[in-house]
């Protein structure tokens, strides 16, 4: 099975866990999933009151410069 069809079938398989993951857990794997099908995030940073949104946004943005093959 080819990199980007596993991961396709991980990203499915999250959506169906039976315990949801910790908060750190969900947003490392928000980042891995940008990334790994984006690229770098070059998106603006969202407004203060997103806090949601930023959190998300910091997330992914750790991963500037780390490939879509190493992020998947």
């Amino acid at each position: 099975m080819a990199l980007m069809e596993r991961f396709n079938e991980a990203a499915e398989n999250v959506k169906n866990l039976t315990k949801r993951p910790e908060d750190e857990e969900l947003l490392e794997l928000y980042a891995l999933y940008k990334q790994g099908n984006f690229g770098d995030n070059n998106t603006a940073k969202p407004g203060i009151l997103d806090i949601k949104g930023r959190h998300k946004w910091d997330a992914w943005e750790k991963l500037k410069g780390t490939s879509k093959d190493t992020a998947m």
